[in-house]
């Protein structure tokens, strides 16, 4: 899949969780067996900035998901990616560890004097633990150094000054916020 001609049906959205990112497309990619839909494209991140990959990856809102090799240098032509802190473990509901999860922030120049963008790429990667497949051992392939060479990324912008948090508001709350004095406001004794 070079491009992203993928139509899925009406109501139908490509929201993963990080588990099935891990098992149900990357384990399946790296072991070589069929993954349906087959809707993620195979795609040379360090070939495009993140702003250029609109058409290229499978898209959902604004994230945008793709195959790619796992790769030292991680640096594009207008920028590189810089790691931000320790892997994160993708465990399943039963608590078995399928996959670890890495952030990056896109920097635009050379590295270390790079200016900081608020584009974020979250690397998935196979567990040495769970990266074993009984189908690719009767292949005769090595699942480990199949799995070692393939990870998935999701990249998106996040937006800092949207100020949403999660939280939710209450009507009273709202008219509070939608005040400009707060002087104005008289409440009974």
């Amino acid at each position: 899949m070079g491009d992203n001609n993928v139509k899925l049906p009406p109501g139908f959205r490509f929201y993963p969780t990080d588990e099935e990112l891990v098992v149900h497309f990357l384990q399946r990619k790296a072991s070589l067996l069929p993954c349906h839909p087959d809707v993620i494209p195979d795609l040379d991140l360090y070939s495009y900035d993140p702003w250029d990959l609109g058409g290229k990856a499978m898209a959902e809102g604004n994230k945008w998901y793709f195959y790619s090799r796992r790769a030292q240098n991680r640096v594009t032509s207008n920028g590189y990616w810089n790691p931000l802190g320790v892997e994160e473990p993708i465990t399943t509901n039963a608590g078995k560890s399928v996959g670890m999860k890495k952030y990056y922030v896109f920097y635009i120049g050379e590295s270390p004097e790079g200016v900081k963008t608020n584009w974020i790429m979250e690397e998935y990667r196979p567990s040495d633990a769970g990266s074993t497949s009984r189908s690719s051992k009767r292949r005769g392939h090595s699942s480990k150094s199949d799995s070692s060479k393939w990870v998935v990324c999701r990249v998106y912008e996040h937006s800092y000054d949207d100020g949403d948090d999660g939280t939710e508001l209450s009507c009273m709350d709202e008219v509070f916020l939608s005040l400009d004095d707060l002087d104005e406001i008289s409440l009974p004794n």
